[in-house]
């Protein structure tokens, strides 16, 4: 059992950055990391995730160059350091992990349907 606890999350002008943390009260070093986001009335999107150990690391292409998915296992923390930040990025972040195998099912991205811990999200609002 995994739970796993966001936070970062707030009001941030065009441009700005902030870094988000998902907290894991559990095993943490057991799992692929994922973070995914969902603005209101919109499908929930997959932002980037990264593999057991931070062997690899993959991005969407609407964030990539401006997020990096970082790990510290010891702290049982994961991170999304995201800069540039534009109005279409607000929406409630979730970070959810999968079984370490699952990472690799996909060349270019991870699933949804995959992950089998979810955290209950943080907000990320970037006023136009």
């Amino acid at each position: 059992q995994l739970q796993l606890v966001e936070s970062g999350g707030g009001l941030v002008q065009d441009g700005g950055s902030l870094r988000l943390s998902c907290v894991a009260v559990g095993s943490l070093d057991h799992y692929a990391i994922a973070w995914f986001r969902q603005a209101p009335g919109k499908e929930r999107e997959w932002v980037s995730c990264i593999s057991r150990s931070a062997v690899s690391t993959k991005y969407a292409g609407s964030v990539k160059g401006r997020f990096t998915i970082s790990r510290d296992d010891a702290k049982k923390t994961v991170y999304l350091q995201m800069n540039s930040l534009r109005p279409a990025d607000s929406g409630s972040y979730y970070c959810a992990a999968a079984q370490p195998r699952s990472y690799h099912n996909y060349r270019d991205n991870c699933r949804a349907d995959d992950m089998l811990y979810w955290g209950k999200g943080t907000l990320v609002t970037v006023p136009s």
